[in-house]
């Protein structure tokens, strides 16, 4: 094989390797949403580094497995329904550490009261025993501002709904 062909190769294994650090860093992020989204809390701590820290702004701070464990646990009992939505998810790779990017936007219902959220997520990610997982996640809230539940996307029916969810 020529050495060219050979520099070639090795060049597209790279890449290959970059483009599949990616993706699964993507899946990690999405997979995130997905535990807060369906009330999967008890499975997010998983998705951290046991050394990984939070910081949330006024939302609170954790550092280390046990007390992010205890963040994400509180999650169903402060809101009684939550989607969030992610945009622009842009990550950097040096080997197996990287960084990361995204905006945030939520809807979500706490104390009966329906409110829009956006923010950034800051993200550090390190890969152990070959997957990835979150080494810091930094939330930068924008805004949290309630919305009328009578006339907007968390009218009556929706919050009877959410009430009834969590057994009101």
């Amino acid at each position: 094989m020529s050495e060219e062909l050979e520099s070639r190769i090795a060049a597209l294994e790279f890449e290959v390797r970059d483009l599949r650090a990616r993706e699964e860093i993507r899946a990690l992020r999405a997979r995130y949403h997905e535990c807060i989204n369906e009330g999967f809390s008890d499975q997010i701590p998983d998705l951290f580094t046991t050394d990984a820290s939070l910081d949330f702004g006024y939302l609170g701070r954790a550092r280390g497995r046990v007390k992010v464990t205890k963040f994400f646990a509180a999650v169903p009992v402060v809101l009684e329904f939550v989607k969030q939505f992610v945009h622009s998810h842009v990550i950097e790779l040096d080997g197996d550490t990287g960084t990361g990017w995204s905006y945030l936007e939520a809807k979500s219902i706490s104390k009966g009261t329906a409110y829009f959220v956006a923010g950034r997520y800051d993200d550090e990610y390190v890969r152990e025993d070959g997957a990835w997982r979150f080494k810091r996640m930094d939330f930068e809230p924008y805004f949290t501002v309630p919305f009328n539940e009578a006339e907007g996307w968390a009218g009556d029916e929706r919050l009877k709904m959410a009430r009834r969810e969590q057994g009101d």
